[in-house]
């Protein structure tokens, strides 16, 4: 699994952080996602789904 971000689309919500914080992260600044890893282990691929299916500006994709 890889992981791309669009964060220029970001809005900040923060449900992928909610959903999956090894995975992503927020700015303090502006709430702005970061990916704090863009090939996550197995154990951590449901929940990067679950995060990418809920962002509420399709932000998230991910490739298999």
């Amino acid at each position: 699994m890889k992981i791309t971000l669009d964060a220029d689309k970001c809005c900040g919500a923060g449900q992928c952080v909610l959903i999956a914080p090894e995975v992503f992260d927020q700015r303090d600044e502006d709430g702005v996602v970061v990916l704090l890893d863009a090939e996550p282990p197995a154990a951590h691929h449901a929940v990067v789904q679950e995060a990418a299916a809920l962002c509420p500006a399709a932000v998230i994709e991910v490739h298999a």
